[in-house]
C-alpha cells in the first residue's frame, strides 16, 4: 500500500510507523530512522525500485542478460579505443566488488571499526557527490545544519541550493587543534538535522581533540543529530593517531562517513569516493543515487581499486615531503610578519592578512593582478574568514618557491606602502 506524503510523515512523526507491517518491509527493520529521511527520499517509489533492483544487481557468470540497456559490442570503426571496463557495462548501484573490498578493508585498518553488511558501503562520485546525496536523502527546505566557521565553501553552496538553514559555531586554531566553545555547539544543535565535521580542516589544517569529539558526539546524540564525517585529507596528518569521531560509541550510529582518492592519491580526476555508515542511513543515499544516476563509471572504480590497494607505507615519503614544506611555508611567512598557526593536517596555511589593512578578498585580488599568484580569499570559508585568505603548499616544490618570493614582495609592497602613508598622515 502507498501512503501519501503527508500521511507517511504523520505515522512517523507519532511512532506508528515502526508498528506498521508494510512499512517494516519496506524499510527491513529501518523504522527507527524513518525520521531523517527527506520527503525525496519518502516520496520515491520504493516498491517499484527495490523490485526493479534485482535486475541491476550484477549475478553468476553464467548467466544470460538478456535485458541489456546498453549494447556491448566491438564490431564498430571505433573498437580499438574500447576499454576493458566497456566490455563489463554499467558498474553496479553500490560499486565494483573489488572496489567495494578495498574501501572496507580502509575503514577496519584506519578506524578499527567492523562493517557489518555490503549495504553500509556507498561508492560516490568524490567526496562532493557523497556529501551531495546525504543532503539529498535527508534534508528538507528549512532545516538546520551545523557547520564549523571556516570550512570549505562546498558545504554551505550545496546547503544555499537546498534552501537549508545554516548555523555556524566559531573555531578556532589552537596548537594544530580545531577549537570551539561548548556553549554555542549545545545551541547550535538544537532541532538541527545535521552536523558536518572535516578532520583535518580546509582551510586552516587543525584537527579536533579526542576531547572536543566526544562533546560533539554526546551532544549530536542527546539531540538526536545526523554527522557528516568528511575524511577527504585525513592521509595529511603530521601528528599520529589522527583521532575520529567513529571512535566515539555514541556516533557511530548516527555518522555517515564519507572519503576520497582525490585528495589522498592525487586522483581528483577519476571522481570517485565513498560513504560508510549505518545501513539503514547508506540505504536512502543509494536511493538517491539511482534517481540521480549518480553512478560512478567502471574505468575510474578500477582505478581506484587499485590505488587503494596499495600498502600503506607508499605514502610516507610523501607525507614527510608535505611535513617538510609545511615548516618551510611556515618558517618563510612568520619571515615576513604574517603569523599564521602552524596546523597538524591538511596542507593549508590560513592566513591573517587583516594586520596588512587588507581584507582576504582585497589581498588576493591584488596579489593576483600585480604578482600572479593565487591564493583564496576567506570570505568563501565562513563569517570569520573576511581577514584571512587560503594558502595551499601542495603546488609542486619550485613553483612553490618562487610563488613565496612574489608573495613576500608583495607584502613588503604593501608593509611600504602603508608606513609610507602613516608617514604622510603624521606630518
Amino acid at each position: 500500500m502507498v501512503y501519501p506524503l503527508f500521511l507517511t510523515k504523520l505515522l512517523i512523526q507519532s511512532g506508528i510507523a515502526r508498528l506498521v507491517p508494510a512499512i517494516r518491509r519496506l524499510t527491513d527493520g529501518g523504522g527507527a530512522f524513518l525520521h531523517y529521511y527527506s520527503n525525496r527520499v519518502l516520496a520515491a517509489p520504493h516498491a517499484e525500485l527495490r523490485g526493479a533492483g534485482v535486475f541491476l544487481e550484477p549475478h553468476a557468470p553464467d548467466t544470460i542478460d538478456l535485458g541489456l540497456g546498453a549494447p556491448r559490442f566491438d564490431l564498430m570503426p571505433t573498437a580499438s579505443t574500447k576499454l576493458p571496463a566497456d566490455r563489463r557495462g554499467c558498474p553496479p548501484l553500490w560499486g565494483l566488488p573489488e572496489l567495494h573490498r578495498a574501501i572496507v578493508d580502509k575503514v577496519q585498518m584506519d578506524h578499527a571499526v567492523q562493517v557489518g553488511s555490503p549495504d553500509e558501503v556507498l561508492v560516490t562520485a568524490g567526496t562532493a557527490g557523497a556529501f551531495n546525496l546525504v543532503l539529498d536523502a535527508f534534508l528538507n527546505p528549512d532545516d538546520k545544519v551545523v557547520l564549523f566557521d571556516p570550512t570549505s565553501p562546498l558545504y554551505r553552496f550545496a546547503l544555499r541550493q537546498r534552501r537549508a538553514r545554516v548555523r555556524w559555531v566559531p573555531s578556532s586554531l589552537q596548537d594544530g587543534r580545531t577549537r570551539f566553545r561548548l556553549e554555542p555547539l549545545a545551541h547550535a544543535l538544537r532541532n538541527a538535522k545535521l552536523i558536518v565535521l572535516a578532520s583535518p580542516n580546509n582551510p586552516t589544517g587543525g584537527v579536533f581533540a579526542p576531547e572536543d569529539l566526544e562533546q560533539i558526539a554526546w551532544w549530536a546524540d542527546r539531540r538526536d543529530v545526523l554527522i557528516f564525517n568528511d575524511e577527504a585529507f585525513q592521509r595529511y596528518s603530521y601528528e599520529d593517531p589522527l583521532p575520529s569521531i567513529l571512535a566515539q560509541p555514541k556516533a557511530r550510529r548516527r555518522t555517515l562517513t564519507a572519503g576520497s582518492v582525490s585528495k589522498s592519491h592525487a586522483l581528483a580526476s577519476l571522481r570517485v569516493g565513498w560513504l560508510t555508515g549505518h545501513r539503514h542511513l547508506i540505504r536512502p543515499c543509494a536511493l538517491t543515487a539511482v534517481l540521480q544516476a549518480a553512478l560512478v563509471p567502471t574505468l575510474c572504480q578500477q582505478l581506484a581499486a587499485t590505488a587503494l590497494r596499495q600498502p600503506a607505507d607508499t605514502f610516507e615519503p610523501i607525507r614527510q615531503e608535505f611535513d617538510s614544506r609545511r615548516h618551510y611555508v611556515h618558517e618563510r611567512l612568520h619571515a615576513i610578519g604574517l603569523q599564521p598557526s602552524l596546523p597538524v593536517g591538511g596542507f593549508f596555511f590560513w592566513l591573517p592578512v587583516w594586520t596588512l589593512g587588507l581584507s582576504g578578498r582585497e589581498f588576493a585580488d591584488r596579489l593576483l593582478h600585480s604578482k600572479k599568484v593565487l591564493v583564496w580569499p576567506g570570505e568563501y570559508f565562513g563569517p570569520s574568514g573576511k581577514g584571512y585568505v587560503r594558502l595551499s603548499y601542495a603546488v609542486e616544490d619550485g613553483r612553490l618557491r618562487e610563488g613565496l618570493a612574489r608573495l613576500t614582495d608583495f607584502v613588503r609592497d604593501v608593509q611600504v606602502a602603508s608606513a609610507t602613508g602613516k608617514v604622510r598622515r603624521a606630518a
